[in-house]
């Protein structure tokens, strides 16, 4: 009984603890290359050369072929036309190695977007998208970038179900501002 009280005090203390600060709109989006897979194929993603095509969604998330990861990455896959509509690049980013994202890039992603391989948490760390509960994993973060590298719009929950919904949404009032 008591192990089970420390263990209770131990996950409310986790998570009741100070979350990490995300990256607020209006903020500098920190630059960063990595290497990144679209359809199994590999390739170094940089960040500064796709702001030059448009706007960038930046996504993190915890681990490739996990439950709500695959359901993210489906939401994704399924709007990417949408996004593309809105001139923007869709980008998610995890822990994982890249011959794991090889092939989650391919099913899971459905070759639609690329993933990139942050082994080292630099650019997990840069965004503040570090796991409170478990640092070694990306939080799920969702951000949207303007061509001039500031963060527009910033959505953190671990539920997968709001991410595209938020970010395409982000992105059209985003898009309505630059046309006046």
């Amino acid at each position: 009984m008591m192990k089970r009280i420390a263990f209770l005090v131990l996950v409310t203390s986790l998570l009741a603890g100070p979350a990490l600060a995300v990256l607020k709109p209006g903020a500098p989006a920190p630059d960063f290359k990595a290497q990144a897979s679209l359809g199994g194929e590999v390739f170094t993603f940089s960040l500064a050369e796709a702001l030059k095509k448009g706007p960038v969604v930046l996504y993190f998330y915890p681990a490739a072929f996990t439950t709500g990861c695959t359901i993210e990455a489906h939401d994704f896959a399924d709007a990417v036309d949408a996004y593309r509509a809105l001139g923007a690049t869709v980008i998610g980013v995890s822990h994982d190695d890249i011959d794991t994202l090889k092939k989650f890039s391919v099913s899971e992603c459905r070759s639609k977007f690329a993933v990139a391989a942050d082994e080292n948490q630099r650019i997990m760390k840069s965004y503040d998208a570090i796991l409170a509960i478990d640092p070694r994993y990306a939080n799920r973060v969702s951000y949207v970038i303007a061509p001039g590298g500031r963060i527009v719009y910033e959505y953190t929950s671990l539920n997968p179900e709001k991410h595209v919904e938020n970010t395409l949404d982000a992105l059209r009032k985003w898009a309505a501002q630059q046309k006046k």
